[in-house]
């Protein structure tokens, strides 16, 4: 098993290690076990903050590590994890079948932890973000593991019994869309009331789209005028949470 820390540090880069790695790791997870993970690190010591990224319900596409790709270059170490262990899915079924057989419990607090773990490694700030399956599970995220500093939620939301909502104490952005049929808009304003009722100040933004506006690689959703807004948002929330 490789090292938990997938980047390099000042040393390693004073001995000629490669400055931006783009690579899948393995990261240990708190029961012992392994979790793979796409990483894609900027030129910055292990103290720069780091971000885990969630997948959506298609698996660790090219899609998702472009996402990566693009955070990263912004100043962020990013993991993201394959929940799926390499399966991808290629139709709406395959994807929902995917969904379907993950253990949520064991994805969040096993395989995204490991990641928080390893971002946070020397005290580094770490935030959380996801879409639609991934928006799921960073609200359980949130919720449910520690060190982390901030967390950005796009059109998910999961059921109580694996996360309340109320639960979530540090810095909440969410993303939803009021065409969205699977996250509705019932359900992003029972996510922000019951935050509210806790005496949470989640940042919460609704766009006039579908579901999954965000992802440009499926242009019968993708909406690029909501996707530039979120993006600004989202980076103006890291940017203040994470401190890079």
């Amino acid at each position: 098993m490789s090292a938990p820390w997938p980047f390099p540090s000042a040393s390693d880069r004073a001995h000629g290690a490669k400055e931006s790695p783009v690579s899948m790791q393995t990261l240990r997870r708190p029961d012992g076990g392994s979790t793979p993970a796409y990483a894609a690190g900027p030129v910055h010591d292990a103290g720069a903050p780091g971000l885990v990224l969630i997948q959506e319900w298609w698996g660790l596409n090219e899609q998702i590590k472009a996402t990566a790709d693009r955070l990263a270059a912004q100043g962020l170490r990013v993991l993201v994890p394959d929940l799926y262990r390499g399966k991808l899915a290629a139709s709406g079924e395959e994807a929902n079948h995917l969904m379907s057989g993950l253990d949520f419990v064991d994805a969040c607090d096993q395989d995204l932890a490991a990641a928080v773990a390893a971002l946070g490694q020397g005290g580094a700030k770490v935030g959380v973000m996801g879409f639609c399956m991934g928006g799921a599970l960073t609200v359980a995220a949130a919720a449910r593991l520690s060190g982390l500093s901030a967390a950005v939620c796009f059109y998910g939301v999961p059921p109580k019994q694996l996360a309340d909502p109320a639960q979530i104490a540090i810095p909440f952005q969410g993303h939803f869309a009021t065409l969205d049929d699977w996250c509705t808009p019932a359900v992003a304003a029972q996510l922000e009331t019951d935050m509210k009722a806790a005496g949470r100040l989640p940042d919460i933004h609704h766009y006039a789209a579908q579901h999954a506006f965000f992802n440009a690689s499926r242009p019968e959703v993708f909406d690029a005028g909501c996707a530039d807004l979120a993006w600004q948002r989202l980076l103006a929330f890291l940017h203040r949470h994470l401190e890079f």
